[in-house]
């Protein structure tokens, strides 16, 4: 078994894996470094390297008073923004997703292929073909720069991934279980919700971990369709602007990259492993 341990190929493995999560780590080591460093000492060496004295005040800064767009208020008012788009919308997103994956899955009906194909074709539509009609929508019903505008193109736009997720996962239950439910005199939701959803945590977690992290981190609709202090963190980091405009304020912005990630990081630290047994949950009938 040791020796099987110390071969020449696993030991190949072992350094392919080293090499390649080296590179895709290296960019968050250098933000991380420079959050830690002070602009002085930054613009005396390089973008790369060591602090010599720990600048942790650039958080502080960069959480409460570092000016985006001309308000120095820092990303405190976007972070909330962001917050108050997520949440809502990973909901909505992943309930009306779990519904309707039960309803293609477990309620068979005449056209629910063509339905569950429609749905999920938003998959593979690129968002900037999704533009136009959103801004025609958006204006139509007076949501333009809003939050609550952002919830509803999130709401909608999850769908898709949330129905197909749940769906998959649904058709590995047993048909008898519903067929018994359905004789003893329960409807669809009844089932839904006594039945159907105390089965679902595998999924529901899967999906609650891809719909934060992906509207977290979502940053074309944030710009196109608000401005000023309604945008999420995301829009606004690109809104960044130094107290001072002719000197870059280097370590400032990677604490605020930092902020702005720490979120979506404690999602994947905290509930990676849920995500991967979700996935895996219902493969295997």
């Amino acid at each position: 078994m040791r020796d099987r341990a110390f071969a020449p190929s696993r030991m190949l493995i072992y350094l392919l894996v080293l090499a390649i999560a080296a590179a895709w780590l290296a960019p968050l080591a250098v933000v991380v470094l420079n959050s830690l460093r002070s602009n002085e000492e930054i613009a005396q060496a390089s973008m790369i390297g060591w602090p010599k004295h720990w600048a942790w005040s650039n958080y502080a800064v960069a959480w409460g008073g570092f000016c985006v767009a001309e308000t120095c208020a820092g990303l405190r008012p976007y972070m909330l923004n962001s917050a108050l788009v997520t949440i809502p919308a990973t909901i909505f997103s992943t309930l009306l997703g779990a519904i309707a994956g039960y309803a293609v899955s477990l309620w068979r009906f005449r056209g629910d292929s063509w339905i569950y194909g429609i749905v999920t074709l938003g998959l593979f539509l690129p968002q900037q073909m999704r533009l136009l009609p959103w801004t025609i929508v958006l204006r139509d019903i007076g949501l333009i720069n809003t939050l609550t505008g952002l919830v509803l193109i999130h709401t909608i736009q999850g769908l898709s991934f949330t129905t197909l997720f749940c769906r998959n996962y649904y058709v590995a239950i047993p048909h008898e279980l519903i067929s018994a439910a359905r004789i003893d005199g329960a409807g669809f939701f009844r089932i839904f919700w006594r039945i159907i959803l105390p089965l679902s945590s595998p999924i529901l977690i899967v999906t609650v971990i891809w719909q934060f992290t992906h509207i977290w981190n979502e940053f074309l609709y944030g710009v196109t369709f608000t401005t000023g202090q309604q945008q999420p963190v995301t829009a606004a980091l690109i809104a960044l602007s130094a107290a001072i405009a002719d000197i870059p304020q280097h370590g400032v912005q990677s604490a605020a990259v930092i902020i702005a990630a720490l979120p979506t990081l404690l999602i994947y630290l905290l509930s990676g492993r849920y995500f991967v047994r979700g996935l895996t949950a219902g493969a295997v009938k």
